[in-house]
C-alpha cells in the first residue's frame, strides 16, 4: 500500500476523489435554490471558467489536438459533461447525500468494466475481487429497507450518471497525454453552457447571486480541478485503477453529509465496510511480468527513467519533469507496472 501511495497517479486519483466527494453534499445544499439542470450547468461553467482563468494566469502553452483525438474528446464531453451531471442532480434531489455519495462508487465499477471488456485494459483477480466488494456495497445501500420502500428512480438516476462518467473516463483515457487542465477546461466550457441553455428552455431561472457564486466555486474544485487530477491519474495508472482509487470520493462526501445532518443507518455502515475492503484490495495490488514495449513516438511530461533514455540538445538535470516529442525504442524487460501510457500491452 505504501508503494502505491507514492505513485503520482495514485496520489492524483486520491486528491481528485477528495475534491469530488466534497462537492456532493455541497451540491445537495445548492439544490434548494436551483433546478437540477440549472445546477449542472453552473457547476460545469465554474469548472470551465475557473480552469480557463487559471491557464491564462499561468500563461499555459497553446494545445494542438490531433485529428484522431477529436471524436473521443467529443464523446467524453457528451457523456460525462452533459448527461452525467444532470442525472446526478436528479438523483440528489430525491435521496440523502450520504446515500448518494456511497452509491457513486458505481462509477469506478462502470469505468473498470468498460475498460476491461470494451477497451481491453488488463485486469487480475485482486482487482476483480475489489470491484465485487464495491458492487455488493452499492447494492446493500440502494436496496430499500423498512416499511417505506421508497422509489428506485433516484438511485437509478445516480447509477446512470456513473455509467456516463465511466464511458467519459474511458474515452478521455485515449487523449490523456494532452494537457489535463486544457481537457478539463474544454469539457466545462462546452458542457456548462449546453446545460444552461437546456435548463432555460425547460423554464428554469437563475437562482440568487450568492447561490450562483457558490455553484461556480464548487464546480471549479469538485468538477474542474478534480477532473484535471483524474486525467493525470489515468495517464499514470490506467483507467480501471484510477477509477478504483477514485472510489474513496463517496466516503469523504458521506462524512460531510453527516455533518450537514444526514442520519447514519446500518445499511450505510455495512456498505461502507464492503467498499473500504474493495479500495484496500486495489491499493495493495502488485502487477509484474516480462513485457515488450514497441517503438513509439509521442509528447508528454516525463523524467529520464528506464523508459525515457533519449538525448537532448541542452542537458536536463536528473529527476526534472519536462515535455517534448520523443521516441521510444523497442525494449523487453520485467518490472512492477500499471497499465499507463507506456504499458498498454496484451496479457
Amino acid at each position: 500500500m505504501t508503494a502505491a501511495l507514492r505513485n503520482r497517479g495514485v496520489q492524483a486519483a486520491l486528491l481528485s476523489a477528495v475534491l469530488f466527494g466534497a462537492g456532493t453534499p455541497f451540491a445537495k445544499l445548492l439544490l434548494g435554490d436551483a433546478s437540477p439542470w440549472m445546477l449542472a450547468g453552473l457547476l460545469y461553467c465554474g469548472s470551465g471558467l475557473g480552469l480557463t482563468l487559471l491557464r491564462v494566469g499561468r500563461r499555459a502553452p497553446r494545445v494542438r489536438l490531433a485529428r484522431a483525438d477529436v471524436v473521443p474528446l467529443a464523446g467524453a464531453i457528451a457523456a460525462g459533461g452533459v448527461a452525467g451531471p444532470v442525472l446526478l442532480m436528479l438523483g440528489l434531489a430525491n435521496m440523502p447525500a450520504s446515500g448518494a455519495s456511497l452509491l457513486l462508487n458505481a462509477e469506478g465499477v462502470f469505468t473498470a468494466a468498460l475498460a476491461w471488456f470494451v477497451f481491453r485494459e488488463n485486469s487480475d483477480r485482486r482487482i476483480a475481487l475489489g470491484m465485487v466488494a464495491i458492487v455488493v456495497g452499492a447494492v446493500v445501500l440502494s436496496v430499500p429497507s423498512g416499511a417505506n420502500l421508497g422509489s428506485p428512480w433516484p438511485a437509478l438516476a445516480i447509477l446512470g450518471a456513473c455509467l456516463c462518467w465511466g464511458l467519459d473516463n474511458n474515452l478521455t483515457r485515449k487523449v490523456a497525454l494532452t494537457d489535463a487542465t486544457w481537457l478539463a477546461a474544454v469539457k466545462g466550457v462546452v458542457a456548462g453552457p449546453v446545460n444552461l441553455v437546456l435548463a432555460f428552455a425547460l423554464g428554469a431561472t437563475l437562482p440568487a447571486w450568492p447561490a450562483v457564486f457558490g455553484a461556480l466555486v464548487v464546480g471549479f474544485f469538485a468538477y474542474g480541478v478534480s477532473l484535471a487530477l483524474f486525467i493525470v491519474a489515468m495517464r499514470h495508472v490506467g483507467t480501471a485503477r484510477a477509477g478504483a482509487y477514485y472510489s474513496i470520493a463517496p466516503f469523504f462526501g458521506a462524512v460531510l453529509a453527516f455533518a450537514f445532518g444526514d442520519r447514519v443507518t446500518w445499511p450505510f455502515l455495512v456498505a461502507g465496510v464492503l467498499m473500504a475492503i474493495g479500495v484496500w484490495l486495489h491499493l495493495t495490488e502488485r502487477h509484474e511480468h516480462e513485457h515488450t514495449h514497441e517503438p513509439m513516438t509521442h509528447d508528454h511530461w516525463h523524467t529520464h527513467d528506464e523508459h525515457h533514455q533519449h538525448d537532448h540538445d541542452e542537458p536536463v538535470p536528473a529527476g526534472t519533469w519536462h515535455r517534448h516529442e520523443h521516441h521510444h525504442e523497442r525494449i523487453t524487460h520485467t518490472h512492477e507496472h500499471y497499465p499507463d501510457a507506456h504499458h498498454r500491452h496484451m496479457h
